[in-house]
This record gives structure tokens, sequence and C-alpha cells, in this order.
């Protein structure tokens, strides 16, 4: 399970990442020997780069970790955040050889087996410097060695890009499912020796769901039945559940329609939760509007404000788009804001049981500062 490249084996496995603008970074593959576009973020997270590569809602983007030593801690199946690698690639300045007794592969030979491309031996504090400036931009990442630099500079110019497109129902469950917590919790993870009495059903919308939200929600007390992400409001209602949660997942709200109306029926009806994209779904179908964020939140260190009692929460986020504050109608109130750009963080209806957050509260690999809002969905149940 070695994972470190020779100064040989660096030169023979060139590799560029060619910008839209015509900006190039060569360095050298640490994943699959194939060509990919996407759009380029950067994350500030010190660790947790897996459960970053398997959240669904980087599809479509390669992430950059701005933390310089990455690949130490390797890849098991314990962590991973859903049934695969959903990033279009990876950006690292230094690969690391594994040194943690729970690593089962190295990150480059899961980078191969998932088919993902990965990039290292570049400046990732001149990238990460160049999206904050120039704002989030389109790239193309050449690691086959068969593309030429201004072939792949045309390649990121002409690819289509995140905006308006819905991704949400490339990454879907393609049928419903109960989510067997039992060995995924007490066994997998060893959280608990039996899982706490069901006290609430719930029907969860998979627009790119991570696993420690079900986890989350099953610690609770809560009982799961995942649907796919154009699975109608009707149907839902058919299942005569407690409460309905809007997961995460990636890329446009806007392009998600179908999604936004099913909400729009479910509002009132029953109970709702909401997380990222979810959250902002949620926004949407209650009049308000979306735009897009700069460079987008990616990292586990995020301060938010919770209004309520303005207590500071650190967060996990993964989202470039926002909820415009002034397109709100009076019936929403702003529960919590971004205190790097007082950002739209959470919301509540004021006269229906409904609520929503932009940020992670199942939090893997952490913070857990939120995590109260689990407690709150069951809360508002009960009610």
């Amino acid at each position: 399970m070695k994972d470190i490249y020779k100064w040989k084996d660096k030169r023979e496995k060139r590799a560029i990442l060619a910008f839209e603008d015509g900006t190039l970074f060569r360095g050298y593959s640490i994943g699959a020997p194939v060509d990919m576009e996407g759009e380029v973020v950067f994350n500030t997270g010190m660790t947790g780069y897996q459960e970053i590569l398997s959240d669904p809602s980087y599809a479509g983007q390669f992430v950059t970790m701005t933390y310089t030593q990455i690949g130490n801690t390797g890849i098991n199946q314990e962590d991973m955040e859903s049934r695969k690698f959903f990033a279009n690639g990876f950006i690292i300045h230094e690969l690391n050889e594994v040194s943690n007794w729970r690593a089962k592969e190295t990150l480059t030979e899961s980078l191969v087996r998932h088919n993902i491309p990965g990039i290292a031996g570049v400046d990732t504090r001149t990238i990460t410097s160049k999206i904050r400036n120039s704002g989030t931009m389109k790239a193309y990442m050449c690691c086959s060695g068969k593309i030429s630099p201004e072939k792949a500079i045309d390649k990121a110019k002409v690819w289509k890009g995140l905006d308006n497109q819905d991704y949400a129902s490339k990454v879907s469950c393609e049928k419903p499912y109960h989510w067997d917590a039992e060995g995924k919790i007490t066994k997998s993870w060893g959280i608990c020796s039996s899982l706490p009495k069901i006290e609430f059903k719930v029907v969860a919308y998979d627009f790119g769901i991570k696993w420690n939200i079900l986890r989350s929600l099953r610690l609770n007390g809560i009982d799961v039945t995942v649907v796919p992400a154009k699975t109608s409001a009707s149907d839902v209602l058919k299942k005569k559940p407690d409460g309905v949660f809007l997961s995460n997942g990636p890329a446009d709200p806007a392009a998600v329609s179908y999604a936004i109306e099913s909400s729009k029926k479910l509002l009132g009806k029953v109970p709702i939760m909401g997380i990222c994209l979810g959250h902002q779904i949620l926004g949407i179908a209650c009049g308000g509007e979306r735009i897009r964020l700069k460079f987008g939140h990616h990292g586990c260190n995020h301060p938010v404000k919770r209004l309520e009692n303005e207590s500071v929460e650190i967060t996990s986020q993964n989202h470039n788009f926002a909820i415009k504050e002034d397109s709100l109608p009076s019936t929403v109130e702003v529960t919590h804001i971004n205190l790097n750009d007082n950002t739209i963080e959470g919301l509540r209806h004021r006269k229906e049981p409904m609520f929503a957050v932009q940020y992670h509260p199942e939090a893997s690999p952490g913070p857990h500062d939120p995590r109260y809002l689990f407690n709150q969905f069951k809360e508002l149940m009960k009610r």
C-alpha cells in the first residue's frame, strides 16, 4: 500500500490543470489516467478528504485542498459518505504516505478504482488565491498525457459548467429504499450498543444525501425511507410520513424545478427539514431567489451565528449558491447567518412547520456544534 511517488514517477506521470482563462498548472498524476472537466473549488479542511470525495454534493467539481499534506489517513469503507467518489477530480500539493491503522487502501488506489483523476505537485496556495480573486472557474484536468495544453484550455472554455444544470437527478438513488441502520451504525461505527426506539417515520429526498445524515436521523429515533429526487409530493404523502427531509446535493438549485414544485405542495402538509441544497430548494419554494457566491463555502471551519441566542457555531459547508435575503417574503424568517460574508445560513417559516440550514449539521468528519438541529426536527414533528 505504498503511495509515495519518487522523482522518476513524477516525471513520467505528468498532468496538467488548465483553466478557462488560459492559466496552466503542471504537476503529476495521483489518480486515474483519465481526462475530465470540472469547476475548481477549494476546501479549507485539514483532513476529511475521503468524506469530501464521497460527498455527492461535489459532483462536477475539482476539489483543491488548501492543507498541503494529504493522504496519510488513507481510505477505509467506514468513512465513506456515499456509495462511491463523486468529485470530478482532486487537486493537492503533496501526497503523503499512508500511516493510519484504519486504512485499507491508499488515496491513489481509491482514486484509480473510482476512475477519478487527481493532480499533485501544484501550488495550491496560488490556485486558492486565484479562485478567491477571480471567482470559481471552469477547468480541464489532463492525466492521460494525450491532450496538449492548448486543447485542454479549449475544453475548459467550452464546457457548460454547473449553472442551470440538474446534477441532483444524476447522483440520486434510482428507487426508494429503507435505511438499514443496524449494521451501519452499531457494527461499523460502534457508536452505541443498541439503537434508540423509533419515534417517527420520515421520508428523505435524495438529491445527493450523505450517509451521516441518515445515521444522525436514526440516532435521534427517526426511521428513514429514502426516495429518488424526482418523487412527486403525492407519492411522498401516500407513505403517511411524520416528516419530510430534503437533502444536500450538487450544482444549481434553480435547475431542480421538480423538487421546488414538490416542496410547494408539501409545505403545510407535513413538518419539513432541509440541509444545503434542500435549504435552497425550500427557500425558492417559499418565494426566495437563489444567487451564486463568488467562490462558495467549502470546508469544516465556517463560523455561523444563530440569531435566536447569538451563539456561534463552527460548521461544515459545501455550496456555491445561496438564498438572497431581500428576496424572501415576510412569512420566512432568517435564523442563521454566515459570519464571513453575512449570507443566509438558516431559515424557517413563521406559520408552517418548516426549517432549513445551509450548512451540514451531520458534519462528517466534523465539527459537531449543530447536531441539535436533528433533535429540533424531532421536536417539530412532536408538536
